[in-house]
């Protein structure tokens, strides 16, 4: 990892532990002006230590922990803190009631949060379907489905703070008369693709699914039944979707109101657009992430370190509340209500490395369970002592008050992890090399710095090594690596589907809101293969469930571009299970 030093505005020698990646992404994304990165973060940090009594040791020690890369907020608070303009949070879930009056103020609204960065969730179960009688103009209603479009095309006109376009999550139930038609929206790969699905699948529908029996779909505005269809045809209809595209996902609904802390306000119908923070209407969260890498020293995690750090960041997102700003005045009040944040983690598969813990092995299911039940108690600690301070969040109706309803969740961590120099979240790395193509036009080849460490020490480093290792992206099939190594440095589709899911769960336990986490599959993976993963996050108690296939969309955030996948024809029912060879690329290409 490159190190940088940088004078600090007031002569304080701060070191800024930053990639040359980081500093393209930076200086592409985040700097305003002539900005510097310590700039940003002086500029963050001061900007959230305001509500402190003591503001400027604060924002140094705001500063310090984003200096360090051991701490990273969202996208929107770098962008934004301390510029006196848009929001800081980035998830939101706007409301869509059965009137025209809704529909359009949700679009309003929509544009506005994402003009300054933020991502938008959507539950369409309460529109009622295409073709439905309309009273006041005798009409027919256009449906939930042709709604979702138009939200999709104001996003495509929509860049964020000139950053980024908007991005969306779409929710419907699987009981509404339109569930077959949003099952199959995205087939296509045409439709809606700013927009991420999910079916909102209940416990019933479960046990429908399990017992064969039929499902009602009924009309949200008058409770009558319209169809009733086999509940395993719908649930083989998604299936095969999600085969052929990677969509829909699905939204365990009742679990997650299982865990909904303010019941007494509202249900919990959609979520965020990766699917981690499920909220209220008209709610938002703040989220920032934890670099567990930092904490992985000489074998063992740093818990002492870990805790204060959790503490501090805790304390930054609760801060962060109180300086934020919303579009309208329906987010604010109840953003107020509940104070929600969601500290979670990045480097995860840096830790395991560093650890010497394969992330496929039970030892990385095991530390999973124990280092975000130590993060989650400490981080509710802080909001119970924050609360003696500063009071309890005002919906607050728990036995002992606290100041935030929310504490924890993981997000993907897609642009802070680079800016961290981390893996994603709690993903295994997608790759061991590969071949960066940049914004002005350069390609980088990168090797994964704790692998070229780990060759070095052992002694089997060498330049033809590292030259096959950039070609493929893997290490497994290189004779001259060790097999322990081997088994650290497994890539996100060299690891089993079944491993992903219970990694997810492993985390999911103990986080308060969800896990945003990407079950990764071989192109030859079945519809059998989806359909265990799908129960399996079911019985393990996660709170959606996200897969892909490899292949399965004309493009993909993460590829292989010099080898065309060879994607099994969406007429073949039951492609061969498991993995099979294929050749291997000279280059990979990652894009965040």
């Amino acid at each position: 990892m490159d190190t940088c030093n940088h004078q600090s505005a007031e002569g304080i020698m701060a070191t800024l532990q930053l990639t040359k990646n980081a500093e393209i992404v930076l200086k592409a994304r985040y700097l305003l002006g002539d900005e510097t990165p310590e700039d940003l973060f002086w500029r963050v940090a001061r900007a959230i230590a305001e509500p402190e009594e003591d503001k400027e040791a604060w924002a140094q020690t705001f500063f310090e922990m984003m200096a360090s890369c051991q701490f990273m907020p969202n996208s929107p608070t770098l962008f934004n803190a301390g510029t006196g303009q848009g929001t800081l949070s980035a998830c939101f879930v706007i409301p869509i009631e059965d009137t025209m009056e809704s529909i359009m103020k949700a679009a309003t609204t929509s544009a506005m949060i994402q003009k300054f960065g933020g991502g938008i969730g959507y539950s369409f179960s309460k529109l009622r379907s295409r073709g439905s009688h309309i009273s006041t103009t005798h009409g027919k209603a256009c449906g939930a489905v042709s709604v979702l479009k138009m939200l999709s095309a104001l996003s495509d006109m929509i860049t964020q703070g000139g950053k980024r376009h908007g991005a969306n999550m779409g929710i419907l139930n699987v009981s509404h008369p339109e569930i077959m038609n949003f099952i199959h929206l995205k087939d296509t790969n045409q439709e809606a693709q700013n927009f991420n699905v999910s079916v909102a699948v209940t416990d019933a529908f479960m046990r429908a699914v399990d017992k064969d029996q039929e499902w009602e779909l009924v009309d949200p505005c008058t409770n009558e039944v319209t169809e009733t269809l086999p509940a395993r045809r719908i649930w083989d209809d998604i299936i095969h979707s999600a085969w052929e595209t990677g969509d829909p996902g699905l939204y365990f609904i009742d679990e997650s109101n299982r865990h909904n802390p303010t019941p007494h306000l509202g249900d919990l119908d959609s979520t965020n657009p990766c699917g981690e923070v499920p909220l209220l209407a008209h709610e938002a969260c703040n989220l920032a992430s934890i670099n567990l890498a930092q904490f992985a020293i000489d074998g063992t995690m740093n818990y002492p370190g870990l805790a204060e750090l959790t503490r501090k960041a805790t304390r930054f997102l609760d801060n962060v509340v109180t300086v934020n700003s919303f579009p309208i005045l329906e987010v604010k009040t109840t953003v107020d209500s509940t104070r929600k944040v969601g500290l979670g983690v990045m480097g995860w598969h840096d830790a395991l490395i560093k650890l010497n813990i394969p992330y496929d092995s039970p030892r990385a299911l095991e530390l999973a369970d124990e280092v975000m039940s130590f993060i989650n108690q400490i981080s509710k600690e802080t909001s119970l002592d924050l609360a003696l301070g500063r009071g309890a969040y005002p919906a607050c109706r728990e036995e002992v008050p606290i100041r935030n309803a929310t504490r924890t969740c993981i997000a993907p961590t897609g642009s802070i992890s680079v800016i961290a120099g981390a893996s994603s979240g709690v993903e295994p790395i997608f790759a061991v090399a590969f071949v960066k193509n940049v914004l002005d036009g350069k390609r980088l080849t990168e090797v994964n710095s704790y692998f070229e460490d780990i060759a070095k020490e052992r002694g089997f480093y060498n330049t033809e090594l590292m030259e096959e290792v950039a070609r493929t992206g893997s290490v497994q099939g290189i004779d001259t690596v060790p097999d322990d190594v081997k088994a650290l440095f497994k890539t996100a589709l060299e690891i089993d589907y079944e491993t992903h899911v219970r990694m997810q769960a492993a985390f999911q336990t103990h986080t308060d809101l969800a896990v945003s986490k990407t079950i990764n599959m071989p192109n030859t993976a079945s519809k059998d293969d989806i359909e265990y993963a799908y129960r399996t996050a079911f019985q393990t108690k996660c709170k959606g469930i996200t897969i892909y296939r490899d292949g399965s969309k004309p493009t993909q955030v993460l590829e292989v571009p010099t080898t065309s996948v060879k994607t099994v024809p969406a007429t073949e029912q039951n492609p061969p299970k498991g993995l099979v060879p294929r050749e291997r690329p000279r280059a990979m290409r990652g894009i965040t």
